[in-house]
């Protein structure tokens, strides 16, 4: 398994960088895994399009899973989750967010109760009442959110190392959208690296720089301002509607894969070395998150960061396969 994921990943990185090309800000020159369409959407005054995969199973049980992607990601990432899903016969929805991967990039109010609302839009246009939900860091957020706002269509909440475990607002020092935007105008291939380094992978490997590639590529678009700008909404998104004071009002069965050496925390860079000690602990906030979610599962994996999914593939897909149901 490793070996096909190994393969995966470098295919993905082959085909999308064989030149060094600006990526634009909907990621048009990257190639995704799997055929992507596109549901138009409205809010705002503003028509938008959001990306997907349908990836369908070649022997399919009649199940079916959505992947919510974290902040700095987009559907690329997720290529052995769906391959792993549709080999077990898991129709797969694979969903770029408004605002990341190749959906639109507007300027609206960002909120994860809209998020929520438009992908379960994409859910009943595809016909499916019915979904597990797996989400990732920010992913996760909204998983939570979507599983609170429509626990009938939840079969499942699965969450892989989800930030928002703890209240950023009492942590990080305010930073206003405006703030956040001049920070996210800095972005360079070495910003980036070196947060992924700090807070992601406890050992940095050359099938990770792909995703470094990705995040730096479109600081080159002559539309970086308004990725850029997008990127600040979705920072105060994140950092002003936290979901941690409601996991107890969770009504579905919800499992949470956590790699206990992640070290992620949102804003982190705005921390002194002292305080970028006390948070992002996720070998605590795993358990404690946990305890807040009745009847939840804690599946941990020992000296894993950020993204077991793509550090540890074997050991990720082995307990994500038997929890999924």
């Amino acid at each position: 398994m490793k070996k096909i994921v190994l393969l995966l990943l470098l295919s993905i990185s082959t085909v999308a960088f064989a030149q060094t090309d600006t990526l634009s800000i909907t990621l048009e020159n990257v190639k995704y895994p799997y055929p992507v369409s596109f549901i138009n959407l409205q809010t705002e005054g503003q028509d938008m399009r959001m990306a997907y995969m349908d990836v369908k199973a070649p022997n399919p049980n009649g199940k079916s899973v959505i992947l919510l992607h974290g902040k700095n990601f987009g559907g690329y990432y997720w290529t052995n989750v769906i391959k792993a899903l549709s080999d077990k016969g898991y129709r797969v929805i694979v969903p770029d967010q408004i605002g990341f991967g190749k959906s639109s990039k507007p300027f609206i109010h960002y909120s994860f109760h809209l998020l929520a609302r438009f992908n379960k839009q994409l859910l009943d246009s595809l016909g499916i009442s019915r979904t597990a939900v797996l989400g990732h860091s920010m992913g996760g957020m909204l998983a939570t959110r979507f599983a609170l706002m429509y626990p009938g269509t939840t079969s499942k909440l699965l969450l892989e190392n989800p930030i928002g475990l703890e209240d950023y607002r009492a942590i990080i020092p305010y930073s206003s959208t405006e703030d956040q935007y001049k920070t996210e105008l800095k972005t360079s291939a070495a910003s980036v690296k070196k947060y992924y380094e700090s807070s992601y992978f406890p050992e940095w490997k050359p099938e990770y720089d792909y995703l470094v590639q990705i995040a730096a590529g479109v600081t080159k678009s002559a539309d970086f301002p308004r990725y850029a700008k997008v990127a600040a909404m979705t920072f105060t998104m994140i950092f002003e509607q936290p979901v941690v004071y409601e996991f107890p009002l969770l009504k579905v069965p919800t499992v949470l894969f956590i790699g206990t050496a992640d070290k992620t925390i949102v804003g982190k860079g705005a921390l002194s070395k002292e305080d970028q000690q006390k948070y992002g602990q996720y070998n605590i906030l795993g358990k404690t998150t946990a305890t807040q979610i009745k009847g939840s599962k804690l599946i941990e994996f020992a000296n894993v960061g950020h993204i077991p999914h793509l550090q540890i593939p074997d050991v990720f897909l082995k307990a994500l396969i038997a929890n999924v149901d």
